[in-house]
Formats: C-alpha cells, structure tokens, sequence
C-alpha cells in the first residue's frame, strides 16, 4: 500500500503526521520570537565568524543567531538524556528503578526533565552574561539579564514539552525531528552562500564537487543505515503435545550501526556544551584557547569527536543488543546458529560479530563527520561547512527512521483488520 492512498484510508495516521506538523510550525514560529535587548547584527557577525558558534546556530535552526526564545533548543535535553542514559548504565538503582517497566520509565523521563532544567538554567546564564557586550545602549542590563534567563529557559522547557508531546501523540521521535527541521530550515541560506561564492570568483568546479561529494554521502548514508548481516539460525524438532514444532530456519539481522542516528547526535550535542559555556566566559585566556584551538576544522574538535563518536556507538550497541539474552533464548526454544554449540559459544559468537559490526559502523560515522571538512579545505568551498557530514546523517536518518514508523503503523493497522 503507498504512503499517500495510507494517508487516505487510516484516520490515525493522518492525525498523528498532522500533530507533528502543527507541533513544528509552533517550534518554528517561535524560533522567529527574540528576546530583545540584543544588537542582533554583532550577534550574527559572531555567528559567521565562529564555525562552531554557526553549528549550534544550524542545531536551533536559526534561533540562536536570533537570539529567540528557542535559542537553547533541544541541546539541554539532549544532554540531559546523555547524562541519565550513562548514569543508568553505570549505577545500578537506576539501572534496576528502569527494569521496573512503564512506572521506573516515567520516573527516569522526570529526572532527566529535571536536568534538562538544570542545564538550561547555567546555559542561560552563561549566556546572558556573555552577550553583555551585545546589549544595546538604552538596556538596563541587570533587568536583561533576568528577562533573558527565564525567556532561555522556559523556551528550552518548552521545546522539550513539544518533542515529548509529538514522540507520543505524532509520529516519530519528537527531539530528532526538532533537529531535523532546524537543519532543513537553513539549507536555503548554505544554497544562497554557496552562489555567493561562485559570484565571487570560486571554481564552478571546485563547487561542484563539493556537491557531488555531498549527494556520494547521502547514498551511502543510506546504504549503511539499512546494512544488516543476517545470522542463520536453525529450530530442531520437537514435539508439544499432539503437535510438532520447529524445523525451520530463520535470520537474526543485525544492523551495522544499533544506534542509528543517537550516537553522532549525542556526540555532536555533547561537544557544543563546553564551546557554549566558554565561548561566554568573561576569561579572555579561555576564550583565545577555544578560538585557536577548539575549531570546527580543527585537530582537537574532531578528535574528540570521533572518540565520542565510537564511545556512543558502543554504548549504544551495549544497551539496545544483549547477546547472553538472545543467546539464552535461542537455545530456548531449541535453536541453533549452523557450526555453533549453544549456550555459551553462541554468546562469544554474537559478541565478536556485533563488536566487529559495531567498529565499522563507528569508522563509517567517524569518516562522515570528517569528510566534508577535508574536501571543504582542499576546494576552499566552505559554504556547505557547517552543514556537514553530522547534518547530513540526521537528515537521512531521521528521514528514514519516520518512513518506517510509518511502514510500520501500516502493517500493524493491516495485521489488525486481517485479525478481526
């Protein structure tokens, strides 16, 4: 069945991609509401001069070069989300309040919107005080800066109302398609830069392969996105009662990155923090060291970035994939991997092809994220820099992983009427 005749014939579906619709026409509405006070045109001076500064600007989807409400957006979230999920990983009370179903969910989602707060609050701060110098001449300052912390942070509490509400009521997961949106909202001013530049004098060449190396990305985003390797599994014959079962053959697929899109957001969110707080320090020395040495094309920033990248791949792997749970349960129910003895060697056998699977996946991640800066420095076509390799992957993961929750919404709305 087509998505479009789908859209036509499952009332539910229609209402949820028209509440998450409605939900980001509100986001960016309000991405266009500015805390005023501000010189904007030394705020976007400050944006263009500072790649770093113009990624967080790309994530809030222009709102940070607006100084609006949703200036934070959904990073403190993100962070927050980040801080709970290795938090809960590595303390085993929260590890054991989650395992308590939807009761210890809802209590984890609290905390976390807890923190959120908390991070917002130093986040506004920081940068309240840091846009002192932007402050234009008849604003009182100590009266900015409180109308500046609670517009800051409501507005980021906010979007994360908004994210939650369409992960539950819309369709997809609320956080990413917030960020999705903020990167596809800039494209038009990337698409205006780079025309800039073939005015000025840039090699209409050198322009179009940045683009060609742009679209190669997107192709093989998409090809190791739906990459699986599939583990044959064998069911013996057994026999229940009256009725025999087993004797058949089945695939466990497993994707090459279990993560998706989590672990290259979480890296880039988690290295947009530091650069928030500092880059509005009123401490020139750490300010210079961030400026020269903690650059978007610069040697640390991306250093750190592929070790985060690899460091939340496995992590990911690590909580979503168990090989002693699926290893348990093949050996269940009677099945066996072909040359496998169950049980233990079973589980030795699914770690070494999900660590295995789960290095390249982190290899591939790092490689995207670097690769448009290579290029961008060897054709001096900077225009499409702070889009990316990391933009680019959320765009098509994110794309992806909504057309199947739809395909999936589909499927189970058929199963339920082939069942009544």
């Amino acid at each position: 069945m087509s998505f479009f005749s789908a859209l036509f014939r499952y009332a539910d579906l229609r209402y949820r991609l028209v509440y998450s619709i409605i939900v980001l026409a509100i986001y960016r509405f309000g991405s266009h509401i500015p805390i005023t006070g501000i010189d904007l045109s030394d705020l976007t001076r400050l944006v263009n001069s500072n790649s770093l500064v113009s990624f967080i600007d790309l994530f809030s989807g222009g709102s940070f070069s607006r100084f609006s409400i949703f200036s934070l957006g959904i990073l403190p979230y993100i962070n927050a989300s980040i801080i709970m999920q290795l938090m809960t990983f590595v303390l085993p009370e929260l590890k054991s309040i989650l395992e308590e179903g939807e009761h210890g969910r809802k209590k984890i989602a609290q905390w976390t919107r807890y923190v959120t707060v908390g991070l917002a609050i130093i986040q506004a701060v920081v940068i309240t005080i840091g846009f002192r110098s932007f402050l234009l001449p008849d604003v009182s300052y100590p009266f900015f800066m409180v109308y500046s912390i609670i517009g800051l942070v409501a507005g980021s509490c906010l979007v994360m109302y908004m994210g939650e509400l369409m992960t539950e009521k819309g369709i997809g997961n609320g956080a990413s398609l917030i960020i999705f949106v903020g990167i596809i909202s800039q494209m038009p001013f990337y698409i205006k830069n780079t025309w800039g530049l073939i005015q000025s004098g840039t090699s209409v060449i050198n322009v179009g392969f940045m683009v060609l190396m742009l679209i190669g990305i997107i192709v093989g985003i998409i090809i190791i996105q739906e990459a699986q390797r599939k583990i044959l599994v064998q069911y013996a014959k057994r026999v229940v009662g009256r009725k025999m079962y087993g004797g058949q053959s089945t695939y466990i697929p497993l994707r090459l990155i279990q993560g998706g899109v989590l672990p290259i957001i979480f890296a880039s969110a988690l290295l947009q923090f530091p650069l928030i707080i500092a880059n509005f320090m009123p401490f020139e020395s750490i300010q210079v060291f961030f400026s020269r040495y903690y650059t978007f094309d610069g040697i640390i920033y991306n250093a750190l970035f592929c070790i985060l990248i690899f460091f939340f791949t496995y992590f990911y792997t690590a909580v979503s994939f168990s090989p002693v749970d699926l290893a348990e349960n093949i050996k269940k129910y009677g099945g066996f991997i072909m040359g496998v003895r169950p049980g233990k060697p079973t589980e030795q056998y699914l770690e070494a092809i999900v660590s295995k699977l789960t290095f390249f996946g982190a290899s591939f991640l790092s490689l995207i994220a670097l690769l448009p800066i290579i290029v961008a420095t060897l054709t001096h076509v900077n225009s499409f820099m702070g889009l990316g390799g990391t933009a680019l992957l959320i765009i098509v993961g994110v794309s992806l992983d909504l057309l199947k929750q739809i395909d999936a919404f589909i499927i189970q709305k058929e199963y339920e009427k082939v069942a009544v």
